[in-house]
Formats: C-alpha cells, sequence, structure tokens
C-alpha cells in the first residue's frame, strides 16, 4: 500500500476512526473523546481532513472516513499493529503497554520495514489485543463481535479483542483477566447505567460499561 507522508496528528486521527467504526460515520465529540483532545481541536483537525479528501464531513451529522482516508489509516494500523506483535512475541512487553510503545515506532516506520516487520513475524492476522491487522493491500477480515457491554444477563462469552487504547485502562482490565481468550459470564447488570458483574474463571468482578465496551466478544456454542 501506497500512501503520502503525512503529519503524525493526521495519521492519528485516520487510526482513531478506523479503530473506532471504520467506513461508518461517527460524532466529532466521540473522535475527540478517543484522542482525548477538546471538540474544539477536534472539530478543527476534522476540517484540514476533509480539505485534504481524507475524511467527509456532514455538519449536524458526523464525520467518515473517504476511500482515501481509509487507505491511510489502514497503513497506519498495519504499522500499529505488527509492532505490537514485534514488542509483546519477541521482546515480551507487558500486554498493556505495547499499544503505546507501538505508537511511537509506527510514525517512523518505512514501507520496507513495516514488510519486512511483517514477513519476520509470519504474516500475523491479529494483534495482541485481538484486533485485525490489514493486510500489504489494504484488506482485512472485520471481527465478528459486540462489546461486552452488550451481552445479556446469563449469557458466556468469548473475548475477541480489546479495543482500548490507554496502558491503564489495558493494565485494568489485564489485571481482571479480561484479555483475548477468556471466557466471560455475565451475572448481573445494574440498573441506571451501573456496572456489570462478571464471572471470569470462577472469581467475580464489577466492570463499569465504559469500560465494558471495549472488550469485544463473540458468543459461545451451546
Amino acid at each position: 500500500m501506497s500512501v503520502q507522508h503525512l503529519s503524525e496528528s493526521t495519521e492519528m486521527y485516520l487510526k482513531a476512526m478506523i479503530e473506532i467504526s471504520d467506513h461508518e460515520s461517527m460524532p466529532i465529540s466521540r473522535l475527540a473523546e478517543r484522542l482525548s483532545v477538546t471538540p474544539v481541536s477536534a472539530n478543527e483537525m476534522v476540517r484540514r481532513l476533509d480539505e485534504q479528501g481524507l475524511v467527509s464531513h456532514t455538519p449536524y451529522k458526523g464525520v467518515a472516513l473517504t476511500e482515501k482516508g481509509h487507505e491511510v489509516a489502514c497503513d497506519v494500523t498495519r504499522r500499529q499493529r505488527l509492532w505490537e506483535c514485534f514488542l509483546y512475541e519477541h521482546l515480551r512487553i507487558e500486554w498493556a503497554q505495547v499499544y503505546e510503545l507501538a505508537c511511537s515506532l509506527e510514525h517512523a516506520t518505512a514501507p520496507e520495514v513495516t514488510e519486512a516487520l511483517s514477513t519476520f513475524l509470519g504474516k500475523p492476522k491479529t494483534c495482541p489485543h485481538g484486533n485485525p491487522i490489514c493486510a500489504a493491500d489494504g484488506s482485512f477480515t472485520p471481527l465478528d463481535a459486540v462489546p461486552l457491554n452488550m451481552v445479556a444477563v446469563g449469557d458466556t462469552v468469548q473475548i475477541l479483542a480489546v479495543n482500548a487504547t490507554s496502558t491503564d485502562v489495558l493494565k485494568y482490565l489485564q489485571e481482571r483477566g479480561l484479555m483475548p481468550g477468556c471466557e466471560v459470564t455475565v451475572t448481573e447488570a445494574e440498573p441506571m447505567q451501573g456496572p456489570l458483574t462478571l464471572r471470569i474463571e470462577g472469581k467475580e468482578t464489577a466492570l463499569g460499561l465504559s469500560l465494558a465496551e471495549f472488550v469485544l466478544v463473540k458468543s459461545i456454542p451451546s
């Protein structure tokens, strides 16, 4: 995949958009929250990205990646997730830390290095957090998953991926066993947007709905 050289901030915005919803439109406020920036800053950046043809912004409706923007976002995400694999599998960096560390490497990775890294790693399909890695042509298989906060009480599911970016959040989930491959049963859901009570390997833990949204799961056939 060949893309033009773009600023680090531009790449971060486009990557955040594909992490959240791929081609679907989203409120700018959600993008701002994902990147921990103010809505004013996010609006200004979206205006610039729209001018460059990387996003399509419809006032009062939201912003979505264009075909050009999607290509760039896939390329950045590919670099990010390949570095996550290298850091986790070969340098034995803690699972909760690899996302932020990989962010510091992705922007300075030439295409030749990206492809060499992919080959060295055996062309992995997912990163340590379970999220899909784009192929060199930008294609990937989307996860057939739903957020944990949409699971009904009494259901048991398997975690496919964790779509969080903060090391603190990832550490919190890691400490509670909420990692790809784990099975989780929702035993209780408090009313009024209260936390979920989960059973993981015989132990119970509580998880707020905002954090449960980062955990992507699939049903386990009975």
